[in-house]
């Protein structure tokens, strides 16, 4: 064993922030309602409570209660989870459980703790945990994690998710223990009498259960094997005991308690494999040493016991410990851990004592001695040997042998079960060696992960009976999927826990102290004030450590000693009932002994570790939480030991840290302000250096002085302000830096007497100085990570100090000129010397990396920019994030590599890595071609930004980029942001400002995570305003909404006003002279009579009107407005009423207008809300006349698809009460929601209602007829376009169904074979002559005779028998009755064929051309065939009235001889039928549309038909009846062609008849006019209708064109059918919102319809809130500018985007571009920004007020802008023209969209005022940034005008402020020309001269430092030879000219003109 690594002991750091600790849960527990009262209240009856055994009963176990509350408590603490909002705060959470309480609390240092929920359960909590569950998302592999909290009692377990799911798991068997895993629970059988069975029988041990509702499962474990590598089999061994579990990395600890060995287990997810190997092992007889099957079981399991298992009569499942396996192997069936019943077996003692032979011992023995590395380890305790005959042969098998001498015939065969598949399974990694020489090691009382300093992990155990604290350093594999154990280390500890923040581990020690180590690295003593080191206070009697309780260490003390000590570990243990009173007195008691020697506590264990605290457990039983400090606070320190510990390798890194964080933590350490300083010293003091020295480290301010013997005695400085840290301000660099002038005064030059030389030696021995070349560069490194981040360049001039000193000191000049350049007036003040000569810098390692030129980061960006080569930059690994990004969004946008950021990193960046220190490699330089301009700029852009985003960059990150590098960066977003693709990201959306799409995205994702959907924005309905308005069921529209589509009128009003049905009516008869009263009053009831069969008819077309537009409340029933059928009469508004009895009104005349009434109140309910089960049956009436509503709002939540949510329970409920409508509301509602999926149970459900679908021997069930139909169309919904065989031909023969048998089906015999008929049609929907498997029933065939009539045939198999009795009632005989079977074969042949196009089949349906067959044809029938033949013929439709006339045979339309005997009549009526019955297949054809054309044509023929009916002859001759269905026909065509457009002709034409109530207007007309009226606004404008098959087939089931007479009539057609309209709806209504006020708005749209045969592809604009039309129809959708950022959405790709956009409100998020207005404010454009523009740019600017910009733009910081900067006040003292300027900028970003660019222009405009003024900074730094920009933007002007357009500063802001650089730079240089020609010749300059102006231009004109360089421009013979040095020097031309003044011998033949 390796030992530990020892550094100096000396040291000691001090623990901050004592707080006394008492868990919160024990306070909440006191004032906790105790459960236990509430319990016993609950069991027994009041009398009883008080009787006398009642009340002692009570008192008794109330006592018992506390007692055992107080003894049983636990708790574990953690790291909060949630970030709480934006900024991550960290708090603690603790878990407390005691008796049955179990109290979660959270709570941080700063804030007090608060309960966030208590959880009570029936018995006592054995164990509460955190768990986090994973459970499988849809269907894909995506997984969710749901986060619980677990609750252990003795028979379940109670699962609790965050999210309020409750679920209780019961146990098969007893747990001892259960640990949370990565995947779920681990469960730990108890296993109460192991010597029960023989060794090898044993029942699996370990078991999994990875949901609450998953099967409990057993664990396979893998070992690591001797010969084949590794045996499988179910974790079984008893002598295994878990100690630990964790699911990061997903491990499991065991300890063997007979080997008494600890071994580490991965915990991963079984493979199929393994699965398979131990099934099969369980199922397959292998052959075992006696030849035994092993399907049978050993004899000794044969007796059966009583189930006497703890949890009373059997009741948990296993009995005591028995070992029950049923099938050999695999032990676990259902049957066995399930299943009450199961037999328990254990074996009768005389059996099994066979099997104890002597040998067993011995082999024990024997294998004891085995080596770890080679035997089986501690899987099944010693690998024991079953000894058969004398001969040792290994277990095979799982063990289960059988007894020596037992035989085959002994075993009884096992019951067959199904086995359990195991999860998971646990594969050995490693073993603890078996100590065989020392006493056995006991159980591991704590076991956690730690990792050291510099990232290496532990596994560490607490051996307590040893005392050490064992270190297993483990390495995750290449792949990261296993662990390798290497070295253990083992620490004297008497207990230890993690620090996981500050990777370090507090042990403490047996002498009491407290000891920091990080890994095994001894960091230091830790010194908790208030606490005594014991060594200070027990020096009188150190003997009396061991105390009389612990002396008589009996056996049970021992052991329930360390379960107390487990029970305060940090993992969640149970206390054990072992813990009994006793060992409390034992401790008691011990504690008086002690006392008198002991005055201060001392501590005696620590628990609960989160973050960097933790609790120390004192010896006086009070508990202390300290915190451990952290190692650094400050950024930078953080980042420069980070770069430390990278470069340096491990020991070195681990004795640098060490010593630092010692330094950093010494008791009374530093105060934060000083922590650089401090760093600086310790640094530089581990290279060598003498830091009293030098001069300016000796001058770094400390608070404290720096010897730790001192520092120990003073206490932390209170953290108010004191003079000292005045003093400290002053003189800090800061002070300096913002004060250049009086540098030279306050820096003096050192003034020691002693030579320098001797000052300054280096002391060579220290343990950095040899690697001071390679921290030098990484510390370089990270300065220019700094110079790259606003918020961290401060920081940059502290370690320039540090950086320079080094640079001189290894002669590395460049460095020191770069750093000069950076900071001129910062580094001219340190005096030039060096510390180290030659000889000292050769004893140094130099890496190969350190090269002479430094490495910077801005001047590669420029090289960049300018298109130049340059060596790929150096880059340190997770510590320079910023550069690593940067260089390469450089190489991917600017040098235009596509592969920059995946293939071809290497060629910008090099990583430097530890290892790579001292090799050398060759800089291989990249051609940077010019030819790559191909991949366009567009794609680069994308890809940049979508990268970034991938890399976690976000535009707060950016913000702190500075402004010139980030320039190009800016201006890929700015391009995106025109053209985002609709897929991005909401990350990317973001990141390029795009809030319309990031809002898009978020819903998007939203709704994928769950189903509620109408949150984030739901267009909320109004509140209704005025409350005498009752309940009319349509106050759910969304007016906000429905104003933006018809902003110009109140249809929306009017439509209300028309389909409310909860008011009384008004009923206005004159009473005539000659009238007397009663019969007045008879007039007005029969008049209210007409009335109400308008009311009745109005809830159809309500249900269509309000369509999904309510989310319900789930505490609420649904509110259903009342079917008033009162009136009242004017003048003096009497009531008028029906039940006076004063006229006859029919019998049940309300109960189905209260069935539509039901179905209008539920189809309001959005499919989106969140219904269940409870609620509806909550809403279930009590009164029973109600029923009729309560089925139709079954139905209802049918056709929304709630209904499938209803528990099996209550629909069988429902179904046996035997209410007719209640059945019929509930099977077409179930079948409606089930559309299309064959679904068994739903089959099963209908097919009891339709006797031709059941066998023909089942008893008759009597059936209502209309519950009948209603099943039929269920069959259809369900195997709708399946084709499905068996199912066709039943409905097939039930079209002809015979009448009877005797008196049954007599009635409304129409209904029921339509419905036949159009349940065949939807089974076979679309089908066409592709019928599979049904050529032999002849379908078309079939029907065809149905439909004209003939033979019937011989019915065939089982409806034979039921036939054959005739019936009563009618006579039919051997003929067809066509008056019955046509409807239905007719519509089926139309469903079948539909849109096939199949002109045979068409033509079988075409009106006969002679008049005498004419005759025989009902014209009802005629519009049938008429629909049926256009609709097959789907694609010879066309919107025009020719082609009505077309379909009307040729004999009606030619003009007529007076000889020919032609019956008027039936010309005219079959001519109406057949012009509906196209016109309906018009409008079917053009369903939601809007054709214009088809509304056209439909619209002329209405108003045909009304001339008609206006004329009173021609009227009688069709009959009134006639043209009244024909035109209610034409109107429905018309409102599904304009469904959901709210039209106002169409609205017109449905009003005219709402008004007509008399005559021969019944409520088969209203209701059809309703219909109308309800498609018309379809959902409130939002739903229109599809014109896909299935929308067909609902539409001709819906709008059938019999209505009924009157309300009770459904002869020919059931009336719930009305409502399968909702089926053919659809979504389409797109409607823009925008994203800033979240209000809907106006936006144009462009929609370009894909290519068909009828149009080329072409583009309409719409202006939204718009339909769509139908989205297969579309290519693409687009918003338009340019009031709006453009947004398109390609739907040839995939349409999923635009429908879930579509289904969810259809809300679209649009962005208003700034300077822009919506259209409502400003519809023609006039008002917005650009417009005032339009003739010259310059006029707009100065016509721009910025008061009005909050008009223009949401973005706050422009507006705040305009209101501080843009305006003269008396505080702003400015110039105009900085008013100007600023007002200037501001029209910029508005009119350029570019808001985000404000900040780039006025640090622009700073950066060059400063220059003008001559007070430049004491850096540099903007003026490199304006080097950047202007290069940008000179880059971009090369490539030609075409591409500037897209560039950010198009403006002339830019060259003035350049032209503005480059005079005050020239006038500098005219001043002081000598000054820099000495610097380019390289001589030292005087410290006046080395001006922050010198450092100015040499940056701006990109000056190389050419004291090296010694190819200066001097004596250049020609104009060829200056270019051809200045190019090899990489100075750009432009910049050249301006050096030619000061080039020293100008050749004279080159004046300047030549330039």
């Amino acid at each position: 064993m390796s030992e530990v690594v020892y550094e100096e002991t000396a040291t000691m750091i001090a623990a901050g922030e004592l707080q006394s600790f008492v868990p919160f849960g024990r306070e909440h527990c006191r004032n906790h309602p105790n459960a236990f009262n509430l319990q016993l209240r609950e069991l027994q009856p009041a009398s009883e409570l008080w009787s006398s055994d009642g009340a002692a009963g009570l008192v008794g176990s109330l006592q018992e209660v506390s007692l055992q509350e107080r003894e049983r408590e636990c708790w574990q603490l953690r790291k909060g989870c949630k970030g709480v909002r934006e900024e991550e705060v960290e708090f603690e959470e603790e878990l407390y459980a005691a008796g049955t309480v179990v109290v979660w609390s959270q709570g941080s240092r700063t804030g007090a703790s608060a309960v966030y929920k208590a959880f009570t359960v029936d018995g006592p909590v054995q164990q509460a945990l955190w768990c986090n569950f994973a459970v499988p998302h849809n269907k894909k592999d995506e997984e969710e994690v749901e986060q619980t909290v677990c609750i252990v009692q003795s028979s379940c377990i109670n699962v609790h998710t965050v999210t309020g799911k409750d679920f209780i798991a019961p146990l098969p068997f007893q747990v001892s223990n259960v640990w949370a895993t990565k995947f779920g629970l681990l469960l730990e059988r108890k296993n109460t009498d192991a010597q029960l069975g023989p060794p090898g029988e044993s029942l699996p041990t370990v078991f999994s259960m990875l949901h609450p509702l998953d099967e409990i499962a057993p664990v396979v474990c893998k070992l690591a094997g001797l010969f084949e590598g590794s045996c499988v089999q179910y974790a079984s061994d008893a002598t295994m005991k878990m100690v630990f579990s964790c699911s990061q990395p997903s491990v499991v600890v065991s300890y063997d308690t007979v080997q008494g060995t600890h071994s580490v287990w991965a915990l991963r997810r079984v493979t199929p494999d393994e699965r398979s190997t131990v099934l099969r092992c369980s199922a397959e007889p292998v052959g075992t040493p006696l030849g035994l099957a092993p399907g049978l079981l050993p004899s000794h399991l044969r007796n059966i016991s009583r189930l006497d298992s703890p949890g009373g009569g059997g009741a948990s499942g296993l009995g005591t410990g028995a070992s029950c396996p049923s099938g050999a192997g695999s032990p676990l069936h259902y049957g066995a851990l399930h299943s009450h019943q199961s037999r328990v077996m254990t074996s009768s003692p005389g059996l099994h004592s066979r099997l104890h032979s002597p040998s067993i011992s011995n082999m024990a023995a024997l294998s004891r001695a085995h080596s770890p590395g080679m035997a089986a380890p501690s899987f099944s305790g010693a690998s024991r040997f079953n000894t058969s005959l004398q001969s040792p042969a290994p277990r095979l098998h799982h063990g289960l042998l059988p007894s020596p001498n037992s035989t085959i015939n002994e075993t009884v065969l096992a019951p067959e079960a199904e086995p359990i598949m195991p999860d998971l399974c646990m594969e050995q990694l490693w073993s603890e060696a078996a100590g065989g020489h020392r006493e056995m090691s006991s159980q591991a009382s704590k076991v956690f992960l730690t990792s050291d300093l510099c990232e290496n992990h532990y596994l560490c155990f607490l051996v307590e009976s040893h005392q050490q604290l064992r270190c297993v350093k483990f390495i995750e594999s290449n792949n990261t999927s296993q662990l390798i154990f290497t070295s253990i280390t083992t620490v004297s500890a008497k207990d230890a826990e993690p620090l996981q923040s500050i990777n370090a581990m507090l042990v403490l020690e047996a002498c009491g102290s407290l000891v920091l180590y990080t890994g095994v690295t001894r960091v230091s003593k830790v010194f908790v004030p208030g606490l005594l080191s014991p060594s200070f206070n027990l020096t009188s009697h150190p003997s009396h450590r061991s105390t009389p309780a612990e002396k008589v260490s009996t056996p049970a003390n021992a052991g329930s000693r360390h379960l107390q000590r487990l029970d305060e570990a940090v993992m969640p243990s149970p206390v054990t009932e072992a813990r009994g009173l006793n060992i409390k007195q034992q401790e008691g008691s011990f504690l008086e002994d002690f006392t008198f020697q002991q005055a201060t506590p001392s501590i005696h264990a620590l628990r609960d570790p989160v973050c960097s605290r933790l609790t120390l457990e004192l010896s006086s039983g009070s508990m202390l939480r300290v915190s451990i400090p952290e190692i650094a606070t400050s950024e930078l320190v953080r980042k420069c030991l980070q770069a430390i510990r990278f470069i340096l390798p491990k020991e070195a890194a681990m004795k640098v840290l060490v010593k630092w964080y010692n330094i950093y933590n010494a008791p009374g350490g530093p105060s934060p302000h000083a922590e650089w300083n401090l760093f600086v010293t310790c640094f530089m003091t581990l290279m060598g250096y003498n830091t009293e020295r030098l001069a300016w480290t000796r001058n770094l301010h400390f608070e404290v002085p720096l010897s730790p013997v001192i520092a120990a005695k003073k206490a932390r400085p209170s953290d108010g302000g004191t003079e000292e840290d005045l003093d400290y301000l002053l003189g800090s660099h800061y002070h300096r830096q913002m004060n250049p002038q009086s540098l030279c005064s306050e820096n003096p030059v050192t003034t020691e007497t002693d030579p320098r030389g001797a000052s300054l030696k280096m002391d060579t021995a220290a343990p950095l100085f040899p690697h001071v070349p390679a921290l030098f560069y990484v510390l370089h490194l990270v300065y220019e990570e700094l110079q790259l981040d606003e918020l961290q360049r401060a920081r940059a001039s502290s370690l320039v100090c540090l950086l320079q000193q080094l640079a001189r000191d290894l002669q590395l000049d460049q460095y020191v000129d770069l750093y000069w350049r950076d900071y001129p007036s910062l580094i001219s003040g340190f005096p030039e010397t060096s510390a180290m000569d030659q000889a000292l810098i050769g004893q140094m390692q130099r890496p190969s990396f350190l090269r002479a030129e430094p490495p910077c980061v801005l001047s590669w960006l420029s090289g960049c920019l300018r298109g130049e080569e340059s060596p790929p930059f150096p880059c340190l690994p997770a510590i320079c994030q910023r550069t690593r990004l940067l260089v390469l969004s450089y190489a991917l946008y600017i040098v235009g590599d596509e592969n920059a950021t995946s293939t071809e990193v290497s060629k910008y960046l090099t990583k430097l890595s530890a290892g790579q220190k001292y090799s050398t490699r060759e800089p291989h330089y990249r051609r940077c071609s010019g030819g790559q301009e191909e991949s366009s700029s567009e794609s680069l852009a994308e890809q940049l930004v979508v990268w970034l985003t991938s890399e976690g960059f976000t535009l707060k990150d950016l913000d702190s980029v500075p402004f010139g590098v980030a320039l190009p960066i800016r201006e890929a977003i700015y391009r995106c942001r025109e053209q985002p693709c609709s897929d991005w990201s909401e990350e990317v959306c973001l990141l390029i400002g795009r809030q319309d799409l990031t809002k898009q995205a978020h819903k998007m994702t939203l709704a994928k995570s769950k189903a509620s959907v109408g949150s984030g924005l739901s267009l909320e309905p109004p509140a209704a305003s005025e409350a005498d308005e009752e309940e009319d069921g349509m106050s759910d529209i969304i007016q906000e909404v429905t104003g933006l589509i018809w902003s110009q009128d109140l249809r929306v009003q009017e439509v209300r006003r028309l389909l409310q049905s909860s008011r009384p009516v008004r009923v206005s008869v004159v009473q005539l002279p000659e009238v007397s009263d009663h019969e007045y009053i008879e007039e007005k009831e029969n008049k209210l009579l007409q009335l109400c069969q308008r009311t009745m008819s109005l809830p159809v077309g309500r249900g269509l009107f309000t369509l999904f537009s309510y989310q319900p409340v789930p505490t609420e029933p649904l509110p259903v407005p009342k079917l008033n059928l009162t009136g009242r009469a004017p003048p003096r508004n009497t009531m008028v009423d029906l039940n006076s009895g004063n006229i006859d009104v029919p019998p049940n005349m309300t109960s189905w207008p209260s069935f539509h009434n039901g179905v209008a109140a539920g189809l309001k309910i959005a499919p989106a809300s969140q219904v269940d089960s409870a609620w509806i049956a909550y809403n279930k009436p009590k009164s029973p006349e109600l029923a009729n509503e309560y089925a139709g709002f079954l139905m209802a939540l049918g056709l929304n698809g709630h209904l499938t949510k209803l528990a099996t329970l209550n629909i069988h409920d429902y179904l046996t009460k035997g209410h007719e409508m209640t059945s019929i509301g509930l099977l077409l509602g179930v079948s409606s929601a089930k559309l299309g999926t064959m679904d068994m149970s739903i089959t099963r459900l209908l097919s009891i209602h339709i006797p031709a679908l059941l066998p023909p021997t089942s008893t008759e069930l009597d059936v209502p007829h209309n519950v009948q139909v209603a099943a039929v169309i269920g069959i259809g919904l369900v195997y709708q376009g399946t084709g499905h065989r068996h199912n066709a031909e039943v409905l097939l023969s039930e079209i002809g169904r015979p009448p009877g048998p005797e008196m049954e089906y007599c009635t409304d015999r129409e209904s029921y074979s339509l419905a036949a008929g159009l349940a065949l049609g939807m089974v076979c929907l679309g089908h066409g002559s592709n019928l599979i498997g049904m050529t032999d029933l002849n379908v078309p065939e079939q029907l065809y005779q149905y439909m004209v009539g003939g033979h019937r045939r011989a019915q065939a198999g089982a409806s034979r028998e039921r036939h054959k009795s005739p019936s009563y009632q009618i006579k039919e005989g051997d003929t067809i009755n066509v008056d019955v079977t046509c409807p239905g074969a007719t519509l089926a042949l139309a469903m079948i064929y539909l849109k096939t196009n199949n002109r045979s089949i068409a033509d079988w349906l075409k009106p006969p051309d002679t008049w005498f067959l004419l005759d025989f044809i009902k014209p009802e029938f005629l519009l049938l065939r008429t629909l049926a033949r256009c609709i097959i013929m789907w694609d010879e439709i066309l919107p025009n009235t020719e082609w009505v006339k077309s379909n009307i045979p040729q004999i009606m339309r030619g003009t007529f001889e007076p000889s020919e005997d032609i019956n008027m009549e039936t010309m005219a009526q079959a001519q109406d039928y057949i012009t509906a019955g196209a016109c309906m297949a018009l409008g079917l054809r053009f369903a939601g549309s809007a054709n214009s054309d088809a509304f056209d044509c439909l619209y002329e023929l209405a108003r045909t038909f009304m001339k008609i009916m206006s004329f009173a002859g021609t009227a009688a001759a069709t009959g009134y009846y006639n043209l009244q269905t024909g035109l209610s026909m034409v109107l429905l065509a018309i409102a599904m062609v304009m469904s959901g457009t709210g039209n106002l002709k169409v609205l017109q034409l449905c009003r005219f008849f709402h008004r007509r109530t008399g005559g021969e207007m019944n409520y088969g007309f209203h209701m059809a006019h309703h219909m109308a009226l309800g498609l018309l606004f379809l959902g409130g404008g939002r739903y229109t209708l599809s014109t896909s098959d299935s929308a067909i087939a609902a539409l001709l089931c819906a709008l059938y064109p019999h209505f009924p007479a009157h309300s009770t009539d459904n002869r020919y057609h059931l009336q719930a059918l009305r409502h399968l309209a909702v089926l053919a709806a659809e979504p389409r209504l797109l409607v823009p919102v925008d994203v800033d006020s979240l209000k809907p708005c106006y936006a144009l749209l462009e929609v370009t319809y894909q290519e068909t045969k009828w149009y080329k592809e072409t583009t309409v604009e719409l202006m939204a809130p718009t339909m769509l039309p139908e989205l297969h129809l579309l290519k693409r959708v687009k918003v338009k500018g340019p009031r709006y950022w453009e947004l398109c959405v390609d739907l040839s790709r995939e349409t999923h985007h635009l429908q879930s956009i579509l289904s969810r409100d259809g809300v679209l998020y649009v962005k208003l571009r700034a300077g822009q207005l919506p259209y409502k404010d400003d519809p023609q454009g006039w008002k917005s920004l650009l417009a005032s523009s339009v003739n010259q740019r310059a006029s707009g600017v100065r016509a721009f007020k910025p008061e009005a910009i909050s008009t223009f733009t949401s973005e706050p910081a422009l507006v705040s802008f305009a209101q501080f900067f843009c305006k003269t006040s008396e505080e702003l003292q400015q110039r105009d023209d900085t008013l100007v300027l600023f007002s200037a900028m501001l029209y910029e970003c508005v009119t350029q969209e570019c808001p985000e660019m404000l900040p780039t222009y006025i640090a622009i405009e700073q950066a060059v005022g400063a220059l003008r003024r001559g007070a430049a900074p004491p850096h540099t730094f903007p003026l490199w940034q304006m080097r950047l920009v202007v290069e940008l933007w000179d880059g971009r002007v090369r490539r030609g005008a075409a591409n500037r357009h897209d560039a950010l500063l198009t403006s002339e802001f830019l060259p003035v402020m350049k032209n503005m650089v480059d005079v005050a730079l020239d006038r500098w240089l005219a001043d002081n020309s000598s000054v820099l020609r000495s610097y380019m010749r390289g001589e030292a300059l005087p410290k006046a001269a080395r001006s922050v102006m010198l450092a100015s231009f040499l940056v701006y004109r990109s000056i190389p430092s050419l004291r090296t360089t010694r190819t200066t421009l001097e004596g250049c013979s020609s104009l060829g030879d200056l270019l051809c040095r200045s190019a090899r020097l990489g100075i750009p031309l432009r910049d050249l000219l301006r050096l030619v003044p000061v080039l020293p011998c100008s050749p004279s033949g080159l004046p300047l003109q030549a330039f």
